[in-house]
C-alpha cells in the first residue's frame, strides 16, 4: 500500500467519525464522501474485467457494499432542530462503515504481507482472471457503499423534511449560499 492508499482509506473512515458528533445535515454531508470515492474510482479503476468469473466477484462485492451502505444510512439518526436537520451516525452505522472500509484495507495489507499466494490460488480455482478484477471489485464495493449510504441518508432526510413541512436540505443550502455571495 502506498502512502496515498493509506491517506485515502483513512479519509473514508474519518468521514463517518466526523458524523459521530451530531452536526447539521448540509451539502458537505453528501459531497465530501462522494468526492473521495470519485477520486478513488478515477485513480484506481482502469476498467472492469469481464472474463471468467470476474463479474461475479465484482457483483458480489458490490452487493456487500450496497448492504453495508444502506444499513449504515438506516442506522444514522436524522432529526429536526428548528429549521435544520441534524445528523448523527450511530454506533451500528459507524461499525458497519469501519467494517467495510477496514475489510478493504485489511485485504490490501494481507496481500502485501504474504496473502498474495492465497489470492492467486483462489483466483485460479474460481476463474478470476487478473488482479485488476480484485481492484475493480474492491473499488466498486467502496463506491457502492458510499453512494448507497449517502442516498439512504438523502431519502430519509427528504422524508423527515416532508413530515415536518421543511424546505429540502439542498434548497436551504442554496438559499444560504445566495445570501453569502
Amino acid at each position: 500500500m502506498t502512502t496515498t492508499d493509506w491517506i485515502t482509506d483513512i479519509a473514508l473512515v474519518l468521514v463517518v467519525f466526523r458524523q459521530l458528533r451530531e452536526g447539521r445535515l448540509d451539502l458537505k454531508t453528501f459531497l465530501i464522501p462522494l468526492g473521495i470515492v470519485a477520486y478513488v474510482a478515477s485513480t484506481y479503476l482502469d476498467g472492469i474485467p469481464t472474463a471468467g468469473n470476474d463479474l461475479v466477484l465484482v457483483g458480489a462485492l458490490m452487493a456487500v457494499g450496497a448492504a453495508l451502505g444502506i444499513a449504515g444510512g438506516v442506522y444514522t439518526r436524522i432529526r429536526v432542530a428548528g429549521e435544520h436537520l441534524l445528523i448523527k451516525a450511530g454506533a451500528v452505522s459507524a461499525a458497519l462503515w469501519v467494517l467495510g472500509m477496514g475489510a478493504r484495507m485489511g485485504f490490501q495489507v494481507w496481500v502485501d504481507h504474504g496473502g498474495a499466494g492465497h489470492v492467486a490460488r483462489f483466483s485460479i480455482d474460481h476463474h478470476i482472471t487478473s488482479d485488476q478484477a480484485w481492484v475493480a471489485a474492491f473499488v466498486l464495493m467502496a463506491v457502492t457503499e458510499v453512494v448507497t449510504r449517502v442516498a439512504t441518508i438523502f431519502i430519509r432526510s427528504r422524508v423527515v423534511t416532508a413530515r415536518q413541512g421543511l424546505a429540502p436540505v439542498v434548497a436551504r443550502t442554496a438559499r444560504t449560499l445566495d445570501r453569502t455571495v
